[in-house]
């Protein structure tokens, strides 16, 4: 019972202690709001509710959020309200604001001014000292230092700056600008504006935009300009929070970290007030970091290369697996292109075309020769005189000959033997375009593992990044020594020549595809993803694949129809078969063919055009030769023995059909070890992708668990980097074992001589049909 009394009594004081607790309103005043300002307000509300804690309780009305809209006159009126309503702690953020309140020589209640002011401008301030109820806080950032960078990294002759036509009212802006032009060698023009579009109708002729106000355009507002900026080729920076750069500017030189550092020191301020400390005095200004942020896929879109020297100390936004190309393919469309446009494939078409050739000469043995011929000739007076008009002095005739083959069986012999010839080359042309077709889609799913490596490594540095400042906080903090931070840095130069090195085997990845696809080598081309169930593959049993393999009791069924598939399929055993056919030909000519006789029936035809000289006369008595005659003759030829040369090309021929026959043995040998390779790499890859998605959850929980108990001392640094390494390796094999087990699915459709990407629908269904009815042939 004396125990239930202490507790009651505690609980009482509890209470009471806590209802004693004063409440401070907080008024905000502001120039501009906006969705995007109203949330970084209420994440400033949480950070001073946090650090308050229980020592009060912290009211944030949202009527006492006042916006002036750039005017003077509004903003003096807001701080009257908030001066002559219950409001405790008056908060006030812009320029026009600082201007206003800053006039006051005393302060009623306690006033705080916080915003970011120019390095370059903070000479023209005023300051105020040992004011009470007073307190500035304010961080610098230099114009001069974005546009450095921005120089360097976009190379512009002409530079926009867009501010705040208020801004340019109230302080000599224009004037600064062109100092720094001048000191950096830039050209500027300033872009005075009140709206979007005063911006974008000034966006002629210039080579650069740098947005040194703009803190109050919305989300959309900057997307639409980048947009715009895009378009023209623009490359653009911007003095604000890198949500800019995440809504498509190209880069920003703001630490992000420095606004949570300045709402945390609102915070300790405010702390202050409420445990009785008084305000006085100018505050603190909070020298802001520069941390270069560059929007990856901006950069790609103006084609501004970025400079390997500065990914070490750049943070990137975007995606680097999304591109903008010429082309875009998919993995049919790259299928298709290479059959048509591979310069293999064109030169097999050739041979092709070059085996039609040669049917057409062995069948041009049956064509009738028919050659014509004219003679003039002059022969010796005394010898023409005495040849009784057999042999005039001078004559002029032509002839015409035909010959024309009836029968013969080397020529039958000849146009069967290219004919299949002709057969075997155009399945030469099939194999290889299977190895083409092959060949374009491991370097399809290359890439995609390359885009895939990219992207990893470019977060894996980011990850680095973070820890280093985890490390370089914990240093700084007392927490852990100096070495930690020298070994994150030393991480970081591999990270980041990794990602150099992921960035040039991609670009080796397009090269080799452009190479299959006879496209000039430096053409910017992009390939879409590969995923089970989605795009190209939505229509295709890929995962049915799977099952069947996954199932023990439809394996082996299933292999030996793939391995009968692949052996009535294959090109190459179809190749064989007609060159075997091609030599049966030439042992049936050199064997019992050669005693078939060869018939050709032969002609002519002479005449004679003119006789003249001496010896044109015929004796008395002799009758003359006619102008024109002709003469016929059938020729039947049988060889009876030519050097035992028949007997030695038969046995050459029957030599050879062995080597084929064998060659044929070993390569359905090959087949059907190929449909079982690939089928157990399948099955490797079947299981690969759940295991690999569920190692990459768990490396990520470890890590994230990691990185807090490195943070708060309780783990080192190895078991810290272990964690990231096990989480890099992680990401890696899930990312790519969809890739991986697609292309091991295209092996064994190569083994199986066809590739179901490329059938219609009919053929797909009667490949399914033919497994059916082999299962209910086979069945024990």
């Amino acid at each position: 019972m004396r125990n239930y009394f202490v507790i009651l009594f505690a609980f009482f004081v509890t209470i009471n202690a806590y209802s004693q607790s004063k409440t401070y309103k907080i008024g905000y005043l502001l120039e501009k709001s906006s969705v995007e300002i109203e949330a970084l307000l209420d994440d400033l509300s949480s950070e001073i509710s946090a650090v308050v804690g229980e020592d009060a309780i912290m009211e944030f009305p949202t009527e006492y959020r006042l916006v002036n809209n750039f005017s003077t006159d509004q903003a003096i009126i807001n701080y009257n309200q908030l001066i002559n309503n219950d409001a405790d702690i008056i908060v006030a953020f812009g320029k026009i604001n600082n201007l206003i309140i800053t006039r006051n020589s005393s302060f009623p209640k306690p006033t705080i001014v916080f915003g970011t002011l120019s390095e370059e401008l903070i000479a023209n301030e005023e300051t105020l000292n040992e004011i009470p109820n007073f307190n500035s806080i304010t961080t610098t950032h230099s114009f001069k230092k974005d546009l450095s960078v921005f120089k360097e990294l976009a190379k512009p002759e002409k530079i926009g700056i867009a501010v705040e036509q208020s801004f340019v009212d109230d302080l000599r802006i224009e004037d600064t600008f062109i100092k720094i032009g001048e000191e950096l060698g830039i050209e500027i023009k300033l872009l005075p504006f009140t709206s979007l579009n005063d911006i974008i109708l000034q966006l002629d002729g210039l080579g650069g935009l740098y947005l040194a106000g703009g803190f109050y355009l919305s989300d959309e507002e900057i997307a639409n300009l980048a947009k715009e900026l895009i378009e023209r080729k623009i490359p653009s920076f911007s003095a604000n929070p890198e949500k800019d750069v995440k809504n498509g500017i190209l880069a920003s030189n703001y630490d992000q970290s420095g606004l949570n550092q300045f709402f945390r020191k609102i915070a300790l301020t405010i702390e202050s007030i409420v445990t009785g400390d008084e305000l006085s005095g100018v505050g603190t200004k909070i020298d802001s970091k520069l941390s270069l942020t560059i929007n990856y896929n901006t950069a790609q879109k103006i084609d501004l290369p970025i400079k390997y020297s500065l990914i070490a100390t750049t943070t990137f936004i975007g995606d680097p697996k999304l591109k903008v190309a010429e082309k875009n393919y998919n993995l049919v469309g790259v299928l298709q292109e290479a059959i048509a446009k591979n310069l293999d494939l064109q030169t097999l078409s050739r041979d092709i075309t070059l085996t039609e050739k040669d049917v057409q000469i062995a069948k041009s043995d049956y064509l009738p020769n028919v050659s014509a011929g004219a003679t003039g000739s002059y022969v010796d007076p005394e010898l023409a005189t005495v040849s009784n008009g057999q042999n005039p002095e001078i004559t002029t005739s032509s002839n015409v000959t035909l010959q024309q083959t009836v029968f013969s069986e080397s020529a039958n012999a000849n146009i069967s033997i290219q004919k299949s010839l002709r057969e075997a080359q155009k399945e030469n042309y099939n194999s290889e375009a299977l190895n083409v077709i092959l060949n374009v889609a491991t370097a399809y799913f290359t890439t995609l593992i390359l885009k895939s490596n990219l992207a990893i490594q470019s977060k894996n540095l980011e990850l680095t990044k973070y820890n280093l400042r985890i490390a370089t906080e914990n240093y700084e903090a007392g927490q852990s020594g100096k070495s930690d931070v020298l070994r994150f840095r030393s991480e970081m130069a591999q990270n980041t020549q990794q990602l150099i090195e992921a960035i040039n085997q991609l670009e080796q990845g397009y090269y080799t595809l452009n190479q299959l696809l006879n496209n000039p080598i430096d053409t910017d081309i992009d390939v879409d993803e590969a995923e089970l169930k989605k795009g190209i593959f939505s229509n295709y049993n890929y995962e049915q694949l799977g099952q069947f393999l996954d199932d023990p009791t439809l394996r082996k069924p299933f292999v030996d129809f793939l391995v009968q598939e692949a052996i009535y399929n294959a090109p190459e055993l179809k190749a064989l078969q007609y060159n075997i056919e091609a030599t049966e030909r030439s042992e049936r000519l050199y064997g019992a063919g050669r005693f078939l006789p060869t018939v050709a029936l032969q002609g002519q035809y002479y005449y004679e055009f003119s006789r003249s000289g001496a010896g044109v006369d015929f004796p008395t008595g002799f009758p003359s030769i006619p102008e024109g005659y002709y003469n016929l003759g059938l020729n039947v030829s049988i060889p009876i023995f030519n050097q035992n040369k028949q007997n030695l090309n038969q046995q050459i021929a029957s030599i050879q059909k062995e080597q084929l026959e064998i060659s044929k043995e070993n390569i359905e040998l090959n087949i059907e070890k190929n449909i079982n390779d690939s089928v157990i790499e399948l099955v490797n890859q079947i299981s690969n992708i759940e295991l690999s998605k569920l190692f990459e959850d768990t490396a990520k929980e470890a890590l994230d668990l990691t990185q807090t108990s490195y943070a708060n001392g309780a783990v080192n640094i190895v078991q810290l980097l272990d964690a990231q390494n096990n989480y890099l390796q992680a990401q890696l094999a899930s990312a790519n074992a969809t890739y991986n087990y697609l292309q091991s699915a295209m092996q064994l459709e190569r083994s199986l001589g066809l590739f179901f990407l490329l059938q219609d629908q009919s053929e797909r269904e009667a490949f399914a049909q033919r497994f059916l009815e082999f299962l209910n042939n086979n069945e024990d």
